[in-house]
């Protein structure tokens, strides 16, 4: 196969300007617009694209799309949001820690941390894989609301023990400016290029959005 009258090689992106050769004929391409879809992820769901233990993948809950993929990850014991997405460049904009794009999780926790944990979570707690900090935390029954803008690996559970709390439960409602809603557990839905837009600039949503986004939180979880 060539591009552009170059041998391939093997990930190279190409565009539908590009000339795509292969065995000399002419590829015809035509340009796919991207998909991006919002899931509540149920527990027991792992977001690997391939699991070689045989367990539930999140995209055995989604359409059949090709190139589809989860932004990130939830690990397997978490519920609730999860973006999965064909657009490249829309994973990388998320993930990517320069970015700082905020998540918002809803913890239950063996004991209720007081304003002595929540501070430390903020102030920042000693980790495995060096000091992790919340952009916000405060109190919510029988756990806290925690906000993160980087993502390490099972992050939310293991500052909450840190802290003396260890999470029994751990549900994600926002990612960006883009709220869980009223998606049930296993629904998912496509987004729309408002819905993008609040994901990628959250300053950009009216506050009063916000706010009733925050109500129904508050009233679905506590």
């Amino acid at each position: 196969m060539s591009v552009n009258g170059v041998p391939a090689t093997l990930g190279q992106s190409v565009t539908e300007a590009d000339d795509i050769r292969l065995d000399g004929q002419l590829i015809e391409t035509q340009r796919v617009e991207a998909v991006t879809f919002a899931l509540y992820k149920p527990r027991g769901y792992v977001t690997t694209a391939r699991d070689e233990y045989g367990r539930k993948n999140v995209l055995d809950a989604m359409p059949d799309v090709p190139g589809l993929h989860p932004v990130g990850r939830l690990d397997r014991d978490s519920e609730g949001l999860l973006l999965l997405t064909t657009d490249g460049d829309l994973t990388q904009t998320l993930t990517h820690p320069s970015f700082g794009h905020e998540k918002a999780y809803r913890a239950w926790t063996e004991g209720e941390p007081d304003e002595v944990a929540l501070d430390a979570l903020v102030t920042g707690v000693k980790l495995d894989d060096g000091v992790a900090q919340a952009s916000h935390a405060s109190a919510a029954l029988g756990g806290a609301h925690v906000v993160l803008t980087e993502g390490r690996k099972r992050q939310v559970r293991r500052m909450l023990e840190a802290v003396g709390h260890p999470v029994t439960r751990l549900l994600r409602y926002r990612v960006g400016g883009l709220w869980l809603g009223d998606l049930d557990v296993g629904e998912y839905r496509e987004l729309g290029r408002r819905e993008l837009q609040d994901l990628l600039d959250p300053a950009a949503t009216p506050p009063q959005v916000r706010d009733r986004q925050w109500e129904r939180i508050r009233r679905r979880w506590g």
